[in-house]
């Protein structure tokens, strides 16, 4: 078995979508998370072609931007709430 028969969409799929779940976990940026989500969104689409399941790709290629968005528009009202928190903070700890 050589190198080259391990070079598949399966297996390329496989692991685009490990790298973007272990970036996920381990990244602390929100911001790099997003794009490691978009890794993952694209590993999985691979891997669902790579099935033979294209209705199924297709339904997911469609909703995987609405998710991200859905993720940044969490991101942003996340780091709003914290910006205001700390604001509140500063003007307990002035007063």
């Amino acid at each position: 078995m050589a190198i080259v028969d391990l070079i598949n969409i399966s297996t390329i799929s496989a692991a685009v979508s490990l790298i973007g779940a272990a970036g996920i976990i381990l990244l602390p940026k929100p911001i790099d998370k997003v794009i490691m989500f978009s890794l993952l969104q694209g590993g999985f689409i691979g891997i669902i072609v790579a099935a033979k399941y294209l209705d199924v790709a297709m339904a997911a290629a469609l909703f995987d931007p609405i998710s991200t968005v859905i993720l940044l528009i969490g991101i942003i009202k996340l780091n709003d709430v914290r910006r205001k928190k700390l604001e509140a903070q500063e003007e307990l700890n002035i007063a």
